[in-house]
């Protein structure tokens, strides 16, 4: 039988496919062999470590480690700021493991210098439960001590009846980091650190959603064209941007979704460029009246955002690419914005955000990837699942109702945040038109006609 567990630990870890693939080689593989395999939900908690070796040459060491299972899922942690015995205490949940998985940690030196972080060592466990202390072991040909790493896993035969259908299923909790790139700021000459800000969000349930459904590029879309099928510099470019503002580092700020105020918090108008003017510090730590360009990974199901405005980054780059690392396929695509019940266009500052009800207002709008206008039932679906504290909106680019809403939160950061058109518009590609600029010359029309009347 142990054999035969362990030609199935195999067959999982040469699959590299999707869900389904792996699902039908397992049950054909069980069912050949007359065996069963139970399947567990999982509660890992890292601990920490100690007697880290020092890596650097001034001061000792920024440690933080990525943990998979069974190569199928990871986690990446935060980085511990100099020290050789970091303190994490990180939850991780999974549903459906099966029980013969094994847990690899590689643990990490973040080198802010470099582009390659210096490796310390690793540790492999089983998924059995239980806590435990595991002597991290050295890379090739260094022979001194790595430390110790301590973890605690608690294991529950998993409630899905089906749980090949969906295995090595992410289950929170539900976390964010941060990613601040100054280098951006210099090369747009922009002192915002929101507005070249990136977020990166591990939500749940995205398998469970949309299931098998990714949206491909847009191969009708000529600013597509030029990334997807232009000359390779155009991609390179675009990654080195992925690259430089998804950088993990020791200033990102990481955090934990458990209510309604962190994401209020996320959505705050901190890092404003008019910091040291009283109007940047009364509405510092107000919601913002913004729109943020996200995409929903193919790779790992993360939900990454940004701003969206003239000001980020490149001008030239599609916005959904750099945040996908021109991936070739996401889950979905778009752009959203918070608003206050009823909308920005009936609401003053006089009213405080805790006396409203928040609701976001989530779209389809990326030409980069078109995404399929019939799954925004279940993009609406997922976003609320996650952040049950509001109402959600999933709707159509084209829909007026998303086009007034937009341009009432646009028109209300102007009119009574101080907030520059540059630093709302989106950057767009040459024969891309965004409902940003749509919205624009409506807005300017009508404008017109009633001063022409």
């Amino acid at each position: 039988m142990s054999n035969l567990l362990q030609r199935l630990h195999d067959v999982t870890h040469d699959v590299k496919g999707n869900a389904h693939d792996l699902a039908e080689v397992t049950r054909t593989f069980m069912q050949d062999n007359l065996i069963e395999v139970s399947y567990h939900d999982l509660n890992i908690q890292f601990i920490g470590a100690s007697g880290l070796p020092k890596m650097d040459v001034v001061g000792t060491a920024d440690p933080y480690f990525v943990a998979k299972i069974d190569d199928r899922i990871s986690f990446v942690s935060s980085v511990q700021v100099n020290t050789l015995n970091p303190v994490w205490n990180e939850i991780w949940r999974i549903k459906n493991v099966p029980i013969h998985a094994h847990l690899a940690i590689e643990i990490l030196d973040k080198d802010v210098r470099t582009p390659r972080d210096d490796y310390i060592g690793r540790v492999k466990t089983t998924v059995n439960p239980g806590a435990k202390e595991i002597e991290i072991e050295a890379p090739p040909l260094k022979l001194r001590s790595r430390g110790t790493f301590w973890l605690k896993i608690d294991s529950t035969p998993c409630k899905d009846s089906k749980p090949l259908d969906h295995p090595y299923l992410f289950d929170g909790p539900i976390r964010y980091s941060r990613h601040c790139s100054p280098t951006a700021g210099v090369f747009t000459n922009i002192n915002d650190a929101r507005l070249y800000s990136t977020w990166k969000m591990y939500i749940v349930g995205v398998p469970l959603y949309f299931e098998d459904h990714y949206q491909h590029w847009n191969e009708a879309y000529p600013a597509a064209q030029k990334i997807f099928k232009g000359p390779i510099v155009v991609r390179s470019t675009i990654q080195a941007g992925h690259r430089m503002l998804y950088a993990r580092s020791t200033t990102n700020a990481f955090g934990i979704i458990e209510g309604a105020q962190d994401i209020k918090n996320i959505l705050h108008g901190g890092g404003s460029s008019r910091p040291n003017t009283d109007r940047g510090r009364q509405f510092a730590h107000r919601v913002r009246p913004a729109v943020y360009t996200y995409i929903i990974s193919s790779d790992d199901d993360s939900f990454r955002f940004s701003e969206t405005g003239a000001a980020f980054f490149v001008d030239v780059a599609s916005k959904h690419a750099l945040h996908a690392n021109c991936a070739e396929t996401v889950r979905y695509s778009g752009e959203f914005h918070p608003r206050p019940r009823g909308g920005w266009q009936n609401f003053h500052d006089d009213i405080e955000d805790d006396d409203v009800e928040w609701e976001l207002v989530i779209d389809n709008n990326s030409g980069t990837y078109a995404p399929d206008k019939t799954l925004l039932p279940r993009l609406r679906d997922l976003i609320k699942h996650n952040f049950p504290w509001f109402e959600v909106f999933a709707l159509d680019r084209d829909d007026p109702e998303l086009t007034a809403s937009r341009e009432a939160c646009r028109e209300y950061a102007m009119r009574f945040r101080g907030v520059g058109r540059d630093e709302l518009e989106p950057s767009v590609m040459e024969g891309e038109v965004t409902l940003n600029s749509q919205a624009s010359v409506k807005a300017m029309a009508k404008r017109n006609s009633k001063e022409a009347a």
